[in-house]
């Protein structure tokens, strides 16, 4: 079991993980390992996939699944929450994780 908040490190994004709205999330570096688990409001989570990416391979898809309209938005977002300019080469790892019945 990990602690959701090293995974997750704003209460918002727990909060829409719960709502079903945020279901991956790219961190810089590794945060967690496939099959760990977490909890948020009682509610128990699995990371399925972790995985290395450069932020060019990200799509409209990973975009929406970390809660964002689209890609344009998040790059904004990632480039105003970061404050770093947006490189298509620089690499991130990609997690993934589902709510555990």
């Amino acid at each position: 079991m990990i602690d959701a908040d090293e995974l997750l490190p704003a209460e918002r994004i727990r909060q829409a993980v719960v709502a079903g709205d945020v279901t991956q999330l790219h961190r810089g570096d590794q945060h967690a390992a496939e099959g760990d688990q977490f909890t948020i409001d009682d509610m128990l989570f699995e990371v399925t996939t972790v995985r290395e990416e450069q932020l060019g391979d990200l799509t409209e898809e990973d975009a929406q699944a970390e809660g964002s309209e689209n890609l344009a938005a998040y790059r904004k977002r990632i480039e105003r929450t970061h404050d770093i300019t947006w490189d298509e080469t620089d690499t991130t790892v990609l997690h993934e994780f589902e709510q555990v019945d």
